[in-house]
């Protein structure tokens, strides 16, 4: 089936290994509710984490709280740690990959690394939240959005769809991160709806119109402060800076494109056990952990402000519901990571 998006100094409890690299995160405090297995499990694995390192570590503290399992978890980005485990290949020491965004779970599938999720796991989630492959596994979403300054852009002046800030009329008011593989996700959406000529065309208009910064923090804050109109990130950044002191958010609100736009679109961030793993019954255990009630209820009342997947468990309360975005449906077995770095490339934007 296809996921419908409407519908990636490392810790242990015992050990630390680290690989050097950073990402995103926040802080995020442990949940009440049930571990998601029963089987028992013993010994240590390595989660390889590209997700927000404060999430997962809350994951991981609980897990190895409710089963004894000692966890190595090595901090990285999308990208880097799916390349790493396919150079690692089945020497790996991962027994687990986290990302942020799936393009890096779907590169480590077509690699062949990864073994079949469990049936709890897939009794968890719902299956537009998973590949047809059933190699990997969605854990968390991230939703699409247009921030805006509110005190230069009204509401009837808002793009419509993704598409329209290709226009010539948005040059220089509107940003991206296009290095991170935040935005380089949402190209893969665009791919996929749009097809490759469609694509390049609006990533060459791209190039011409927007301003670039690092990380959707900074495009935020660049909106924020009236550099730029707007700009294109995940919604969680917003909600992130409104529950802190909002300094980097006042002026800013959310334009959801909804229609199926690929502006709509829902970001997966995936979870999955490699086929390598020395202890799978352990990272199976881990993986139907954070899908299940437990794992999901953290994600759902921690900081972190990304929507929930699995167990049947509601997200955040301050979020858009997932059922009303309209995202549009994505194959995310499709999102091909390479041609949208070749294509982003050759438009000068990489």
């Amino acid at each position: 089936m296809k996921i419908r998006n409407s519908a990636l100094a490392g810790i242990a409890l015992a050990a630390t290994a680290a690989l050097g690299l950073t990402a995103c995160g926040g802080t995020t405090p442990a949940a009440t509710g049930s571990a998601s297995a029963d089987a028992k499990v013993s010994g240590e694995i390595t989660v390889y984490n590209a997700q927000h390192e404060s999430m997962t570590k809350a994951w991981v503290e609980e897990f190895t709280k409710e089963t004894g399992v000692k966890v190595i978890l090595r901090q990285g980005k999308d990208t880097e740690m799916s390349n790493q485990i396919i150079q690692e290949g089945d020497k790996s020491p991962a027994d687990v990959f986290i990302t942020e965004n799936s393009p890096a779970m779907t590169q480590v599938e077509n690699a062949g690394l990864f073994a079949d999720l469990t049936d709890e796991v897939k009794k968890q989630v719902p299956a537009e939240y998973r590949p047809s492959t059933n190699k990997w596994t969605g854990v968390a979403a991230r939703s699409t959005v247009f921030v805006y300054n509110k005190e230069k852009l009204t509401e009837d002046k808002l793009p419509k769809s993704l598409s329209d800030l290709a226009g010539p009329e948005w040059k220089g008011r509107w940003g991206a991160s296009p290095s991170g593989a935040d935005f380089q996700a949402i190209v893969s959406a665009y791919l996929e709806l749009k097809g490759e000529a469609e694509t390049e065309k609006w990533l060459t208009a791209m190039k011409e119109n927007f301003k670039g910064y690092q990380g959707n923090g900074a495009v935020m804050k660049a909106v924020n402060a009236g550099e730029i109109e707007g700009g294109v990130i995940y919604h969680y950044y917003y909600f992130g800076d409104q529950a802190k002191t909002g300094e980097n958010s006042k002026n800013v609100a959310s334009h959801y494109f909804k229609n199926q736009d690929p502006g709509a679109f829902v970001s997966v961030s995936g979870g999955g056990v490699l086929k390598s793993s020395k202890n799978k019954a352990a990272a199976d255990a881990f993986l139907a952990f954070i899908t299940g009630k437990k794992g999901q209820e953290q994600l759902q009342t921690g900081k972190d402000f990304e929507y929930t997947v699995g167990a049947g468990v509601a997200s955040n309360d301050k979020l858009v519901p997932l059922a009303e975005l309209q995202a549009p449906t994505v194959d995310s077995s499709k999102l091909n990571s390479k041609k949208v770095t070749e294509l982003m490339t050759k438009a000068g934007l990489l």
